[in-house]
Parts: structure tokens; C-alpha cells; sequence
């Protein structure tokens, strides 16, 4: 997959351009000849790695996807040759304190993507973004099929099955007929890699901790969550979006991007890993009386290697040392995040070998 010759002169729309994952992937596809547009709401300066990314082919808007006409006005006068919907609430905990927030970000964000989907009078792709957390969580230890029951405890978990649902219930009785449209959504595990701060996140909360010479507090050591580096899902939503425009018989499909479930590992297993590589990094485990997680959960990502070619290539062990990596070259040597970013890029296209070719 040539990757210079699939986005020559793409309009790329972006939602939640300035979180985590979206950060990354515009930072990413900016190495291209590309214009992004990019819609979320503001940021905290303080807990975004937006501020240190390559903006220089970023339109950069920021407004509520829950705002339906705004976000109508700009996609069609944008008309975007791909789109990635990341725009998301998306932590547990707060989902749990704000879940009106949680339930129009969410779910109401994605069904007005899907409606100004409809009203583009241009050939588009669409990568709809949900989480592993859309599946009812019966402990599996099979790891969770595309096909199995959705569902979730918590408002954020609830808000992605009903992102699915909506997703679903669109596309077969309205963007099933409309022939410019493909599309997709992409379940994707834990993610982890330099410059997430958000708060209430294992690492994040570990490396705050961690850069003041503290000891982190840890509530569920033995829950399971399918870690992977951050590079590895935004691999998986690239290759998504290349085989929708060449692939029919997989638009309006769902895909799992994760780790093989031989590599699902527990919260306590990540920090053992962590201490290899940051000295001196302390933990302790306490039991939170009122907010509980899910303590299983694992993916099955056969269909995406096998539809779409696309395989997790980083080992939990390299995956941890290059955020530790990542985060101590941060706050320990002042290094420039646009070229730990970068590094840390071309070192996964390196792993890749011949499934993206710069």
C-alpha cells in the first residue's frame, strides 16, 4: 500500500482532531500531500499533545459535532475525500460523573456524521471510530467476534454500542443505496504511546506521577485490556479506509483492531514492564469503594488480518518501551515532540516492511 499515492491531494476530514489518537494521525498524514480539516471542541493546552503536532496542512475547527448545522455547513463545503470520526467523551470515569455529555458526544455526534454523510454529492470514505468497549462484556476468553451481542454497565460503554447500533440502522436503510458512500466502523483496544495526559489513564496518570518521583496508585491490577501502541490501530483505520475504495463487499462492515489474545495482558503486567524502562517508577494497589471496570476484556481481530491484510506488529514489551522511551525523552531530556513523533513513525513503518510503503 502506497501511502503517498493513496492520499496525493486527499481532503481528509478529521473529528476529534485534537485528542490522542486524532493528534497522532494528523501529525502522520501532514508527511503527505494532503488538506486536512480537523472539528473538536477546545482542548486543555496542559493535557493535549495538539499543541506540539505538524499543523501546517490542518484546517483547524473547533465547534460541538452534537451541533448539527455547523457541522453540516463545513462537511459540505469542505467535501472530504476521506473522513476519520474520532470525536469522542471517552473516558469510563467520566462518563460515569457526566453521561448526558457522554450520550450526545457520542452517540448523537455520530448519527449527525452519518446524516451529512448522506447530503455529500461526492465519493467519500468514512472510518466511524468506536471502541472495544461497544461489546456487552461477558468475559470471553475467546476474544469478542464483529457479530457478538453489544452492550455496556457504564454510560461510555453504552454510548459506543449505541454509536454501533446507529451506525448500522443508517446504513442499511439510507447509506446503503447512496453509491458515492463507503464505509465502515473500527473497534479498536487499549491504546497506549507518548504524549496522551489524559487524566484517570494508566499511563498517563503513571507518567505524572512518575516525572515528580511519586508513587502511582493502581485500582485494578489484574483487569485485562487488549494494549497496543497508539500506531497500531491508526495502521489498522488507514488500511480500512484504502480497502473500502477497493473492496465493495465490505462497506458498511465492522472491523477489531487489537492484539492476539495470547497477548492480552493485565494493568499489573504493563507496570512491570514500565519499571524495565523508567527508574524508579513505584506503584502501589488500593481498592476505589464506588467505580468499578470491567476486569476482562479481549478482542478478535481475524477478520481485519485476513480481509484487510493487517496484522499488530509491535510486542507488548517494544510497544511499552517505546512510550516509556517516548515520555522520558520528554521530560527528561527536553527533546522536540514533533521529532520523537516522527521517530516513533518511521520506526513502525520500518516494522511494517511492505504493507505501507512511504
Amino acid at each position: 500500500m502506497n501511502l503517498k499515492k493513496f492520499y496525493n491531494k486527499k481532503k481528509i476530514l478529521i473529528t476529534g482532531h485534537t485528542g490522542f489518537k486524532g493528534s497522532w494521525l494528523v501529525h502522520w498524514l501532514s508527511r503527505y500531500n494532503v488538506q486536512i480539516m480537523g472539528i473538536s471542541l477546545g482542548y486543555d493546552e496542559k493535557l493535549s499533545l495538539f499543541r506540539f503536532i505538524n499543523k501546517k496542512k490542518l484546517i483547524d475547527k473547533r465547534f460541538d459535532i452534537a451541533n448539527y448545522q455547523k457541522l453540516e455547513n463545513n462537511i459540505l463545503k469542505f467535501k472530504p475525500d476521506i473522513i476519520y470520526h474520532f470525536a469522542a467523551q471517552a473516558l469510563v470515569k467520566k462518563s460515569v460523573t457526566n453521561p448526558l455529555e457522554t450520550f450526545s458526544t457520542n452517540i448523537i455526534g455520530t448519527a449527525n456524521i452519518l446524516s451529512c454523510l448522506n447530503k455529500l454529492n461526492t465519493n467519500t470514505i468514512s472510518v466511524i471510530v468506536t471502541s472495544d468497549k461497544c461489546y456487552e462484556n461477558l468475559k470471553l476468553l475467546r476474544g469478542y467476534h464483529e457479530n457478538d451481542r453489544l452492550g455496556g454497565h457504564d454510560p461510555y460503554s453504552a454510548s459506543k454500542a449505541s454509536a454501533e447500533i446507529v451506525f448500522s440502522s443508517y446504513f442499511n436503510s439510507i447509506l446503503k443505496k447512496n453509491k458515492k458512500i463507503k464505509i465502515a466502523t473500527a473497534r479498536a483496544g487499549n491504546v497506549i504511546g507518548g504524549g496522551d495526559w489524559s487524566l484517570n489513564r494508566l499511563v498517563p496518570d503513571c507518567v505524572r506521577a512518575w516525572a515528580s518521583n511519586n508513587k502511582v496508585k493502581i485500582r485494578s491490577p489484574n483487569s485485562t485490556r487488549p494494549w497496543q501502541h497508539v500506531l497500531e490501530p491508526l495502521s489498522g483505520y488507514i488500511a480500512l479506509s484504502y480497502h473500502l475504495k477497493k473492496n465493495k463487499n465490505i462497506n458498511g462492515e465492522s472491523f477489531n483492531f487489537g492484539p492476539k489474545i495470547n497477548e492480552v495482558a493485565t494493568v499489573k503486567k504493563v507496570l512491570q514492564l514500565s519499571q524495565k524502562y523508567w527508574k524508579d517508577a513505584k506503584f502501589k494497589i488500593y481498592k476505589e469503594k464506588f467505580f468499578k471496570e470491567d476486569p476482562l476484556l479481549r478482542l478478535n481481530s481475524i477478520k481485519a488480518q485476513k480481509i484487510l491484510k493487517w496484522r499488530k506488529i509491535l510486542s507488548l514489551d517494544k510497544t511499552v518501551e517505546l512510550t516509556m522511551t517516548w515520555y522520558n525523552d520528554f521530560y527528561k531530556n527536553n527533546a522536540n515532540v514533533s521529532e520523537l513523533l516522527n521517530r516513533d513513525i518511521n520506526y513502525f513503518l520500518e516494522q511494517e516492511g511492505n504493507f505501507f510503503n512511504d
